[in-house]
Protein backbone atom coordinates (compact mmCIF):
# COMPACT_ATOMS: atom_id res chain seq x y z
CA UNK A 1 0.00 0.00 0.00
CA UNK A 2 1.36 3.14 -0.92
CA UNK A 3 0.11 6.55 -0.08
CA UNK A 4 -0.41 7.97 -3.47
CA UNK A 5 -2.92 5.08 -3.82
CA UNK A 6 -4.67 6.80 -0.80
CA UNK A 7 -4.57 9.81 -2.59
CA UNK A 8 -5.84 8.91 -5.66
CA UNK A 9 -8.92 6.94 -4.07
CA UNK A 10 -9.83 10.71 -2.03
CA UNK A 11 -9.42 12.53 -5.38
CA UNK A 12 -12.13 10.40 -7.43
CA UNK A 13 -14.46 10.54 -4.60
CA UNK A 14 -13.78 14.70 -4.49
CA UNK A 15 -13.83 14.89 -8.18
CA UNK A 16 -16.32 12.08 -9.09
CA UNK A 17 -14.82 10.78 -12.13
CA UNK A 18 -11.16 8.99 -12.82
CA UNK A 19 -10.77 11.24 -15.67
CA UNK A 20 -11.05 14.78 -13.22
CA UNK A 21 -9.04 12.83 -11.07
CA UNK A 22 -6.10 12.01 -13.07
CA UNK A 23 -6.66 16.00 -14.54
CA UNK A 24 -6.30 17.39 -11.10
CA UNK A 25 -3.22 14.93 -10.36
CA UNK A 26 -1.44 15.55 -13.02
CA UNK A 27 -1.15 11.36 -14.09
CA UNK A 28 -2.80 9.61 -16.63
CA UNK A 29 -5.99 8.09 -16.41
CA UNK A 30 -4.44 4.08 -17.01
CA UNK A 31 -2.22 4.52 -13.98
CA UNK A 32 -4.35 5.98 -11.79
CA UNK A 33 -6.83 3.01 -12.42
CA UNK A 34 -4.68 0.77 -12.45
CA UNK A 35 -2.89 2.17 -8.86
CA UNK A 36 -6.49 1.76 -7.21
CA UNK A 37 -7.28 -1.37 -8.78
CA UNK A 38 -3.98 -2.65 -7.13
CA UNK A 39 -4.99 -1.21 -3.93
CA UNK A 40 -8.00 -3.31 -4.07
CA UNK A 41 -6.85 -6.37 -4.76
CA UNK A 42 -4.66 -5.65 -2.20
CA UNK A 43 -7.19 -4.60 0.52
CA UNK A 44 -9.40 -7.34 -0.96
CA UNK A 45 -12.38 -4.79 -1.01
CA UNK A 46 -13.87 -2.88 -4.25
CA UNK A 47 -13.77 0.67 -3.00
CA UNK A 48 -15.03 2.15 -6.72
CA UNK A 49 -17.62 1.26 -8.40
CA UNK A 50 -16.58 2.82 -12.15
CA UNK A 51 -19.57 3.53 -14.30
CA UNK A 52 -20.06 5.04 -17.84
CA UNK A 53 -20.32 8.92 -16.42
CA UNK A 54 -17.64 8.67 -13.83
CA UNK A 55 -16.62 6.86 -10.64
CA UNK A 56 -18.71 6.27 -7.33
CA UNK A 57 -17.25 5.58 -3.84
CA UNK A 58 -19.00 2.15 -2.77
CA UNK A 59 -20.59 1.40 0.53
CA UNK A 60 -17.86 -0.42 2.08
CA UNK A 61 -15.26 2.11 0.29
CA UNK A 62 -17.58 5.13 2.29
CA UNK A 63 -16.46 2.84 5.76
CA UNK A 64 -13.30 3.34 5.08
CA UNK A 65 -12.88 6.64 3.42
CA UNK A 66 -12.78 7.89 7.41
CA UNK A 67 -9.91 5.88 7.79
CA UNK A 68 -7.96 6.50 4.62
CA UNK A 69 -8.88 10.38 5.53
CA UNK A 70 -7.28 10.24 8.86
CA UNK A 71 -3.98 8.31 7.22
CA UNK A 72 -3.94 11.18 4.41
CA UNK A 73 -4.40 14.11 7.66
CA UNK A 74 -1.52 12.12 9.49
CA UNK A 75 1.03 12.21 6.64
CA UNK A 76 -0.33 16.19 6.04
CA UNK A 77 0.72 16.44 10.13
CA UNK A 78 4.15 15.08 9.44
CA UNK A 79 5.05 16.78 6.24
CA UNK A 80 4.44 19.90 8.12
CA UNK A 81 6.62 18.77 11.02
CA UNK A 82 9.28 18.31 8.98
CA UNK A 83 9.35 20.99 6.42
CA UNK A 84 8.60 23.39 9.76
CA UNK A 85 5.35 26.12 9.71
CA UNK A 86 6.50 28.73 6.97
CA UNK A 87 6.21 25.48 4.58
CA UNK A 88 2.67 24.59 5.73
CA UNK A 89 -0.50 24.36 3.30
CA UNK A 90 -3.16 26.58 3.36
CA UNK A 91 -5.96 25.88 5.67
CA UNK A 92 -8.79 25.83 3.19
CA UNK A 93 -11.99 27.19 4.11
CA UNK A 94 -15.58 26.79 2.35
CA UNK A 95 -17.80 29.71 3.18
CA UNK A 96 -21.34 31.00 2.24
CA UNK A 97 -21.22 34.66 1.21
CA UNK A 98 -23.27 35.76 4.32
CA UNK A 99 -20.96 36.96 7.31
CA UNK A 100 -17.65 37.38 5.62
CA UNK A 101 -16.93 41.10 6.19
CA UNK A 102 -18.17 40.88 9.55
CA UNK A 103 -16.74 37.37 10.77
CA UNK A 104 -14.28 35.87 8.23
CA UNK A 105 -12.01 38.34 7.57
CA UNK A 106 -11.16 39.65 10.32
CA UNK A 107 -10.83 36.01 11.61
CA UNK A 108 -8.28 35.92 9.25
CA UNK A 109 -6.74 38.63 9.66
CA UNK A 110 -5.70 37.60 13.64
CA UNK A 111 -5.04 34.48 12.29
CA UNK A 112 -1.98 35.82 9.75
CA UNK A 113 -0.92 38.42 12.69
CA UNK A 114 2.38 36.81 14.41
CA UNK A 115 2.08 34.16 12.04
CA UNK A 116 4.66 34.40 9.09
CA UNK A 117 3.89 32.27 6.14
CA UNK A 118 0.16 31.93 7.43
CA UNK A 119 -2.14 30.91 4.17
CA UNK A 120 -5.57 30.92 4.22
CA UNK A 121 -7.52 29.45 1.04
CA UNK A 122 -11.11 30.70 0.67
CA UNK A 123 -13.84 29.00 -1.65
CA UNK A 124 -17.22 31.15 -1.67
CA UNK A 125 -19.35 27.70 -2.33
CA UNK A 126 -22.63 26.31 -2.32
CA UNK A 127 -23.86 24.89 1.71
CA UNK A 128 -24.05 21.54 -0.14
CA UNK A 129 -20.80 21.62 -1.73
CA UNK A 130 -19.24 22.34 1.58
CA UNK A 131 -20.75 19.49 3.46
CA UNK A 132 -18.93 17.19 0.69
CA UNK A 133 -15.90 19.27 0.74
CA UNK A 134 -15.34 18.19 4.48
CA UNK A 135 -16.43 14.84 4.37
CA UNK A 136 -14.43 14.37 1.66
CA UNK A 137 -11.12 16.11 3.13
CA UNK A 138 -10.92 18.66 0.87
CA UNK A 139 -12.13 21.53 2.80
CA UNK A 140 -10.67 21.75 6.25
CA UNK A 141 -13.25 24.61 8.13
CA UNK A 142 -16.75 25.60 6.82
CA UNK A 143 -19.28 28.61 7.31
CA UNK A 144 -22.81 27.93 6.40
CA UNK A 145 -26.05 29.23 7.18
CA UNK A 146 -28.60 27.33 9.17
CA UNK A 147 -32.33 28.25 9.45
CA UNK A 148 -33.98 27.08 12.89
CA UNK A 149 -34.87 24.04 13.15
CA UNK A 150 -32.62 22.53 10.38
CA UNK A 151 -29.30 20.72 11.28
CA UNK A 152 -25.91 20.07 9.82
CA UNK A 153 -25.37 16.41 8.48
CA UNK A 154 -24.36 14.02 11.31
CA UNK A 155 -21.09 13.12 9.97
CA UNK A 156 -19.62 16.83 10.64
CA UNK A 157 -19.47 18.77 13.44
CA UNK A 158 -20.81 21.94 14.38
CA UNK A 159 -20.51 24.84 16.16
CA UNK A 160 -22.53 28.07 16.24
CA UNK A 161 -21.05 31.19 15.96
CA UNK A 162 -23.49 34.11 15.42
CA UNK A 163 -27.50 33.86 15.76
CA UNK A 164 -30.02 36.48 14.06
CA UNK A 165 -32.90 36.61 12.36
CA UNK A 166 -33.68 36.87 8.81
CA UNK A 167 -34.32 40.51 8.02
CA UNK A 168 -35.16 42.80 4.21
CA UNK A 169 -32.46 44.44 2.98
CA UNK A 170 -33.70 47.37 1.07
CA UNK A 171 -32.19 50.34 -1.14
CA UNK A 172 -31.40 53.33 1.94
CA UNK A 173 -33.70 55.59 0.07
CA UNK A 174 -36.73 53.21 -0.02
CA UNK A 175 -40.16 54.40 1.39
CA UNK A 176 -40.20 51.05 3.32
CA UNK A 177 -37.04 52.18 5.09
CA UNK A 178 -39.25 54.84 6.80
CA UNK A 179 -41.22 51.94 8.30
CA UNK A 180 -40.14 49.86 11.58
CA UNK A 181 -40.82 46.88 10.12
CA UNK A 182 -41.80 45.77 6.50
CA UNK A 183 -44.60 42.88 5.86
CA UNK A 184 -44.30 39.44 3.52
CA UNK A 185 -46.96 41.79 1.24
CA UNK A 186 -44.37 44.95 0.98
CA UNK A 187 -42.06 42.42 -0.15
CA UNK A 188 -44.35 40.93 -2.94
CA UNK A 189 -44.78 43.97 -4.42
CA UNK A 190 -41.19 44.80 -4.86
CA UNK A 191 -39.09 42.63 -7.57
CA UNK A 192 -37.18 40.49 -5.39
CA UNK A 193 -33.69 39.26 -5.29
CA UNK A 194 -33.71 35.88 -4.28
CA UNK A 195 -30.27 33.60 -3.57
CA UNK A 196 -29.60 30.75 -5.29
CA UNK A 197 -32.09 27.62 -5.52
CA UNK A 198 -30.92 25.42 -2.35
CA UNK A 199 -29.62 27.80 0.28
CA UNK A 200 -30.61 28.36 3.02
CA UNK A 201 -32.14 31.98 2.49
CA UNK A 202 -33.85 30.77 -0.56
CA UNK A 203 -35.50 28.56 1.59
CA UNK A 204 -36.82 30.76 3.87
CA UNK A 205 -37.79 33.03 1.14
CA UNK A 206 -40.03 30.48 -0.23
CA UNK A 207 -41.44 29.69 3.23
CA UNK A 208 -42.26 33.41 3.94
CA UNK A 209 -43.98 33.80 0.59
CA UNK A 210 -45.41 30.46 0.52
CA UNK A 211 -47.59 30.34 -2.92
CA UNK A 212 -47.89 33.67 -3.69
CA UNK A 213 -44.08 34.69 -4.78
CA UNK A 214 -43.00 38.06 -5.63
CA UNK A 215 -44.25 38.64 -9.91
CA UNK A 216 -40.44 39.66 -10.69
CA UNK A 217 -37.54 37.51 -8.87
CA UNK A 218 -34.09 37.98 -10.12
CA UNK A 219 -31.72 35.24 -8.82
CA UNK A 220 -27.78 36.03 -7.80
CA UNK A 221 -25.33 33.05 -6.77
CA UNK A 222 -24.76 34.70 -3.55
CA UNK A 223 -25.64 37.45 -0.79
CA UNK A 224 -22.36 39.67 -1.99
CA UNK A 225 -24.38 39.97 -5.12
CA UNK A 226 -27.70 40.50 -4.04
CA UNK A 227 -26.71 43.31 -1.76
CA UNK A 228 -24.93 44.72 -4.68
CA UNK A 229 -28.40 44.80 -6.35
CA UNK A 230 -30.37 45.79 -4.16
CA UNK A 231 -27.56 48.89 -3.82
CA UNK A 232 -28.16 49.63 -7.08
CA UNK A 233 -31.96 49.81 -7.10
CA UNK A 234 -32.69 46.53 -8.95
CA UNK A 235 -35.17 45.09 -5.91
CA UNK A 236 -35.24 44.11 -2.28
CA UNK A 237 -33.44 40.87 -0.60
CA UNK A 238 -33.82 38.97 2.81
CA UNK A 239 -30.88 38.12 4.82
CA UNK A 240 -29.48 37.28 7.81
CA UNK A 241 -29.26 40.50 10.04
CA UNK A 242 -25.49 39.79 10.83
CA UNK A 243 -24.38 39.54 6.96
CA UNK A 244 -26.39 43.17 6.42
CA UNK A 245 -25.17 44.65 9.61
CA UNK A 246 -21.34 46.05 8.99
CA UNK A 247 -21.14 45.23 5.69
CA UNK A 248 -19.49 48.06 3.75
CA UNK A 249 -22.38 48.69 1.51
CA UNK A 250 -24.49 49.55 4.82
CA UNK A 251 -21.82 51.18 6.71
CA UNK A 252 -22.20 53.70 3.22
CA UNK A 253 -25.50 54.11 3.22
CA UNK A 254 -26.74 52.51 0.58
CA UNK A 255 -28.79 50.14 1.63
CA UNK A 256 -30.66 49.19 4.93
CA UNK A 257 -32.65 46.56 6.43
CA UNK A 258 -35.90 46.27 8.57
CA UNK A 259 -37.45 43.52 10.61
CA UNK A 260 -40.15 41.01 9.17
CA UNK A 261 -43.22 41.40 10.70
CA UNK A 262 -44.67 38.33 11.84
CA UNK A 263 -41.78 36.49 11.26
CA UNK A 264 -39.15 35.33 14.11
CA UNK A 265 -37.08 32.47 12.33
CA UNK A 266 -33.62 32.11 13.92
CA UNK A 267 -30.67 32.01 11.12
CA UNK A 268 -27.27 31.23 12.74
CA UNK A 269 -24.01 30.83 11.06
CA UNK A 270 -22.39 27.65 12.04
CA UNK A 271 -18.31 26.63 11.89
CA UNK A 272 -18.02 22.73 10.56
CA UNK A 273 -15.71 20.49 10.09
CA UNK A 274 -15.54 16.77 9.98
CA UNK A 275 -16.68 15.15 13.39
CA UNK A 276 -14.04 12.90 13.81
CA UNK A 277 -11.23 14.74 12.42
CA UNK A 278 -8.01 15.50 14.72
CA UNK A 279 -7.30 18.94 13.16
CA UNK A 280 -3.88 20.42 12.04
CA UNK A 281 -2.60 22.72 14.69
CA UNK A 282 -3.17 25.68 11.40
CA UNK A 283 -7.02 24.53 11.19
CA UNK A 284 -7.23 24.64 14.68
CA UNK A 285 -5.81 28.06 15.58
CA UNK A 286 -8.13 29.57 12.66
CA UNK A 287 -11.51 27.80 14.05
CA UNK A 288 -10.35 29.36 17.27
CA UNK A 289 -9.86 32.85 15.85
CA UNK A 290 -13.29 32.66 14.06
CA UNK A 291 -15.01 31.61 17.69
CA UNK A 292 -12.89 34.84 19.42
CA UNK A 293 -13.96 37.12 16.50
CA UNK A 294 -17.68 35.72 17.47
CA UNK A 295 -17.39 36.48 21.09
CA UNK A 296 -16.98 32.99 22.03
CA UNK A 297 -13.81 32.84 24.03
Amino acid sequence: MRIEQLEYVAAVTRYGSLRRASEHLHVSQPALSEAISKLERELGVTLLERRRDGARITVRGKELLEHLLGVLEAVDRFRSAAAGASAARAVRVGTVNAGAASLLLPAIRAYRSGRPGARVEVRALRQREIEAGLADGSLDLGLVNVLEGLSVPPDLEGAELIRGRAVAVLPSAHPLTGRTEVTADDLRAEAFVGMRAGSTMHRFAVRLFGDRPPAAWHSVDGGEMGKLLVAEGLGAAVLPDYAVRGDPLERSGLIAFRPIAGDGTAVSMHLLRRRTARPLAPVADLAACLRAQAGLG
